[in-house]
């Protein structure tokens, strides 16, 4: 077999783009908070709560649309708790988000069980799932790369540049970075940093709940039992390494999504199981080596992260 051949077939690309939207939704989410001054933990917890929501939705109503609403709908309705928690009354959100996670990773099972009456899984062969509209679409050196796109996906691409234009060209997305950079300046020019933070954290919650959507919905649809499966640490980590750089972001999430993809297809040609799986996580454990490496040769041009409070560590 052509290995290396396989490793840029258009069948991984393919997946690489099936695994990256959920991943870009999430990590937008996540970089919309981080720049207000709030890292959000909960990601794990929000993508959780939109799988369920979706498959939970679209089971009851037999339409994809009204899942992918459920779950926007239940994934701020999660960032809504936490941000009542953080910001309104000023609570710790690393340690609300861990518990956040953790609550909703136990109600979804019991949900599961005590709605669909079923553990482990959930599926059913008239479970409406997302339209690919460019199936059937085979294009020059990708293949049918463009055809794992649902319109989720779409939304995707569309909002990556939307989320930068308003970071970098919108009189509010430069104040909600001039919260997270220094609340109290902010503050002294009339800026109110809780209301950025708290529309952050909502923000997040609907772009993690279409995340958990595209998860469930997208190349399947079902619910399994913790079907984030660590995604939404992982976006944490990549945020971290990111440090609140949209460029960097993308490209970490590519990273991650390409060992995914050809970790998987390497299983096809007698690699472990366990090798496999590992690889999306040696990934990262590469890229936050590097990372670490570059920032200690360029320290001063890397100012401290911002705490939770806008504040910068001295």
């Amino acid at each position: 077999m052509n290995v290396p051949g396989m490793l840029l077939s258009s069948a991984v690309l393919a997946a690489v783009v099936r695994g990256l939207v959920p991943l870009v939704l999430l990590g937008l989410g996540g970089l919309i908070c981080q720049r207000a001054g709030v890292f959000n933990v909960a990601l794990e917890g929000v993508l959780l709560t939109g799988c369920f929501a979706a498959v939970a939705g679209s089971a009851w109503s037999g339409s994809a649309l009204i899942g992918v609403l459920t779950a926007a709908v239940a994934g701020v309705l999660v960032t809504f708790a936490l941000a009542v928690g953080s910001v309104r009354r000023r609570g710790d959100p690393l340690v609300l988000g861990t518990a956040l996670n953790i609550v909703v990773s136990g109600l979804t099972t019991f949900l599961l069980q005590a709605m669909f009456h079923v553990r482990g899984t959930y599926q059913r062969p008239d479970l409406a799932r997302l339209p690919h509209w460019f199936a059937g679409v085979s294009l020059p050196w990708i293949g049918p790369t463009l055809a794992a796109l649902s319109p989720l996906g779409c939304f995707a691409i569309l909002v990556v540049p939307a989320v930068h234009g308003f970071l970098r060209h919108t009189v509010p997305g430069m104040r909600l970075r001039g919260v997270g950079a220094d609340a109290g300046a902010a503050e002294s020019l009339g800026i109110r940093p809780d209301r950025y933070r708290f529309a952050a954290l909502l923000v997040a919650g609907l772009l993690g709940g279409l995340a958990g959507a595209e998860l469930s919905l997208g190349a399947v649809a079902l619910f399994t039992e913790n079907m984030s499966a660590g995604r939404g640490w992982v976006v944490v980590l990549v945020l971290l390494i990111a440090n609140g750089r949209l460029r960097v972001l993308l490209l970490t999430l590519v990273v991650y999504a390409y060992a995914q993809a050809v970790g998987f297809r390497l299983q096809t040609i007698g690699l472990p199981m366990q090798l496999s799986d590992a690889a999306p996580y040696l990934a990262m454990i590469a890229v936050l080596i590097r990372s670490g490496r570059h920032l200690r040769r360029r320290p001063a041009d890397h100012p401290p992260s911002p705490d939770r409070h806008g504040r910068r560590a001295t």
